[in-house]
């Protein structure tokens, strides 16, 4: 009996290490889900990684990634969002759009959402203070900048009076909003709006023609991930019409467009990331805040400006958070 106890005892000694090694190889396993493409995203997926360090979490060390693109094709973010739910994921960072598909595939696994509209207002949590469910997240709101955008162009380009004001209608509530604080802006300084729509880059090269037939002074790019996937057309058309263009994030000023004044995107992604550590660390998505983005930027492209004749008033340089030479 002593000896059969003692071989029993020696076999599961044995085993320890092999439980043990199990045991330290389980991770867990964040979900990336965006309706875009990785390109796209060059710049915020290493913020969204530097926030995860900031609160100790390194992809392929204490955590593991899974990610899914929709390539723009929306109608496949419900079969992605069920994906990351089948593999059991520990938490999904998203951005708003495609936060409805998570929500639809599982009512229990967290969710981190990026989103430049009032979440509130979208209907993805109850509260900013409290969000209540599953779902919490970073806001960026950037269609409220608006207005400052509009004088900032102005002020940059002080002859333009008729302005293109380029949208995407599939983006229907920044656009409608976007819509209503430009042309209330225009209204109080005497400048006219011609509003042009795109959803297609077939449709972004018609606005464009539009506005070189109607000499159009400026394009003022409305928000949406449609534009920012597209801004390398879009640099490439205004150079073509030789046309000043405003956007609302710093990533169309990189590709060659002229200016943007909007929320930090990169910044917003890292506070994501920081949200999906504090998950992993156990905090619930209920009891974390919809943290509203507080950090702005503008930026302007001079050598886009000296391509269109334009000098950069002393007063924009002053304030500009960064020039790109």
């Amino acid at each position: 009996m002593r000896r059969r106890a003692f071989i029993t005892l020696l076999g599961g000694a044995a085993a320890w290490p092999l439980v043990a090694r199990g045991q330290q190889a389980v991770m867990p396993v964040v979900g990336f889900l965006h309706p875009s493409s990785s390109n796209t995203l060059w710049d915020r997926l290493p913020a969204f990684r530097q926030g995860l360090k900031e609160t100790g979490f390194v992809e392929g060390e204490n955590m593991a990634m899974e990610y899914r693109w929709a390539e723009g094709q929306l109608d496949r973010l419900p079969m992605l969002a069920a994906e990351l739910v089948r593999r059991r994921v520990t938490v999904i960072a998203t951005a708003a759009s495609s936060a409805f598909a998570v929500r639809e595939a599982s009512a229990t696994i967290p969710v981190v959402f990026v989103s430049g509209e009032d979440p509130v207002r979208l209907g993805l949590v109850a509260s900013l203070a409290r969000p209540g469910g599953n779902l919490t997240g970073i806001s960026f709101l950037a269609g409220e900048l608006a207005a400052k955008r509009l004088e900032l162009l102005c002020q940059l380009v002080p002859a333009a009076t008729r302005i293109a004001l380029l949208v995407d209608p599939s983006y229907a509530s920044m656009t409608e909003l976007t819509m209503r604080d430009v042309e209330t802006a225009a209204r109080a300084t005497g400048l006219q709006i011609r509003v042009l729509t795109a959803q297609t880059s077939r449709e972004i090269d018609a606005a464009f023609a539009i506005l070189g037939q109607e000499r159009l002074d400026a394009v003022f790019v409305g928000p949406g991930p449609f534009f920012n996937a597209r801004r390398v057309q879009l640099a490439q058309l205004a150079a073509r019409y030789a046309v000043p263009t405003t956007h609302p994030t710093r990533p169309e000023v990189e590709a060659g467009g002229l200016m943007s004044y909007g929320p930090s995107i990169t910044d917003a992604y890292r506070q994501v990331g920081v949200y999906v550590g504090r998950v992993l660390k156990g905090t619930k998505p209920a009891d974390l805040p919809v943290v509203q983005s507080s950090k702005f930027e503008l930026v302007i492209n001079a050598q886009t400006a000296r391509m269109l004749g334009l000098t950069v008033p002393p007063t924009l340089l002053a304030v500009a958070d960064d020039v790109i030479e």
